[in-house]
């Protein structure tokens, strides 16, 4: 098929743009001269002005629970504790099931107070409650949930919220949090994959061609497998898995790399420390809480890089970036000869002296543009004297480091061009700028969003450019964001194919 009569903007510096763009199956044929475009193709694609772009990629994805969140109360938003609790009100729970919810922040609550499970039990009774906070490392329980722990929720790396008496307070974080979920709230695979259905669609409708999921914690591989094999997957996957799992893992044979061209396994997951929402980052100060210290993160480094997998650090606090950039400078005689491309996912806060190491390391940064505006009164609040190091893109950019972009979501919503506006614009309401400095250019937001994330993966030859023997994974847009950064997505095609709304339009 030939795309003509639009703009192909192929995201690669030789070749910017194309007037038409002609396709051979799965892959990109090439750019067509603008008197060619209606020569011996048996389908031509009127673009009627229209622009077309690399397919995006959400580089920091929990997809999963992300697609299961659209089924539960949304929670973000809420100006205080009473408007959460009257939104929990209006839910109806079939008997036997949980009520589930996510997004709640009490920092942004006024009053600013921690919910507690008593704030719970005289709306929901005996039906047990988990309600997920919006930086997903926290979590409010009500004392029917509490009971089914039998007193069990104290775990290593956890912090158990308790009241003057001692009681819980009915709020867990970080590695109590996850495990009680893990034990206790279990889900389904079936009802994974009926969500997983709907959350591809949405997915594809806003230009997502490609992931790269963190949800390797419940075994997301053989839930992208099955929809695989059933038809149903229409997203390239780029899978982690615990770090805690690479013995097992190397055991049946897996790789990094190994899979199909849709669904492949990528890299180790390892959290370094907690958030700023839950107050848990681990900051130089001595505050926060410390998950994975600086020697363990080298030694799974080390035995990471003995099987062939990168690993991606979770790492919000200044300590905890400095120590994760500490294991891999003192690991690199390791890995760096296998020419591993490791990354650090988030790097929220760093110290001055810090932002250059990723790059004279080779260490990736995987960012979030939404988390910049969305943080900024918490950022403020909690690190008032250092957000000249917060979210620090256009620094990190500039000192050569390679930056890419994912929502995080749930915790964000999955939408690259909210994300790319943010980076550029560096807000998402009617305020100004929120240290418009570290904003970015258009081009700058579009290669963190396209190209670099398929470096990452190692696939840079295969995707993220609209150039000949790459998949033509493409999104058409309304108009041409270069020019006004409020376009939107009008189709998706993933490997020659549209999996959202094909012409005509």
């Amino acid at each position: 098929m030939i795309l003509a009569n639009g703009l192909i903007r192929t995201l690669d510096p030789q070749v910017r743009t194309q007037r038409a763009l002609a396709i051979a199956g799965e892959l990109v044929a090439g750019g067509v001269g603008v008197h060619e475009t209606a020569l011996a193709s048996p389908e031509v694609t009127d673009l009627q002005g229209l622009v077309v772009v690399p397919g995006f990629t959400d580089s920091h994805v929990h997809f999963p629970t992300w697609a299961l969140a659209q089924n539960e109360v949304a929670l973000d938003g809420c100006a205080n504790l009473d408007e959460a609790l009257q939104r929990l009100r209006e839910v109806e729970v079939p008997p036997g099931r949980w009520l589930r919810g996510y997004g709640w922040r009490s920092g942004d609550w006024q009053p600013q107070r921690d919910p507690t499970r008593q704030d719970l039990d005289a709306i929901t009774g005996d039906t047990p409650a988990g309600l997920i906070a919006k930086d997903y490392h926290s979590l409010w329980l009500n004392s029917a949930a509490l009971a089914l722990a039998n007193g069990e929720l104290e775990v290593a790396g956890g912090v158990v919220e308790r009241d003057a008496g001692g009681e819980p307070t009915g709020v867990l974080r970080e590695e109590a949090a996850w495990r009680f979920k893990e034990r206790h709230m279990t889900v389904s695979d079936t009802d994974y994959l009926e969500a997983m259905r709907a959350g591809i669609r949405l997915a594809n409708a806003r230009g997502v061609t490609a992931v790269h999921d963190k949800d390797g914690w419940l075994g997301a591989l053989r839930l992208w497998q099955q929809l695989e094999e059933r038809g149903q997957l229409t997203l390239r996957v780029w899978q982690s898995i615990p770090h805690d799992a690479l013995d097992a893992t190397v055991t049946v044979g897996l790789r990094s790399g190994l899979g199909s061209t849709y669904v492949k396994l990528g890299y180790l997951k390892v959290f370094m420390d907690g958030t700023l929402g839950s107050q848990t980052a681990w900051m130089l100060d001595g505050s926060g809480v410390q998950i994975t210290s600086g020697e363990e993160l080298a030694e799974i480094v080390r035995r990471g890089a003995a099987a062939g997998f990168p690993v991606a650090v979770h790492a919000i606090g200044d300590r905890a970036n400095r120590e994760a950039l500490d294991a891999f400078e003192e690991t690199k005689d390791v890995w760096g000869p296998l020419g591993l491309r490791h990354r650090i996912e988030h790097a929220q806060l760093l110290a001055p002296e810090d932002v250059d190491r990723f790059s004279a390391i080779g260490v990736t940064c995987s960012v979030q543009f939404t988390h910049a505006p969305s943080d900024r009164d918490l950022a403020d609040d909690y690190w008032a004297s250092k957000t000249d190091g917060a979210y620090a893109f256009r620094s990190l950019l500039h000192s050569g480091a390679v930056v890419v972009n994912g929502s995080d979501a749930p915790i964000e919503e999955l939408d690259p061009l909210a994300g790319i506006r943010a980076g550029v614009r560096r807000t998402i309401d009617d305020r100004p700028a929120w240290h418009p400095e570290q904003a970015l250019t258009v081009d700058e937001a579009f290669h963190a969003t396209c190209v670099a994330p398929a470096w990452l993966a190692r696939d840079e030859r295969r995707r993220g450019t609209l150039l000949p023997g790459h998949y033509a994974d493409l999104v058409v847009l309304d108009r041409d964001p270069w020019d006004d950064l409020d376009a939107q997505v009008v189709a998706t095609m993933v490997g020659g194919r549209w999996v959202h709304n094909p012409p005509p339009w």
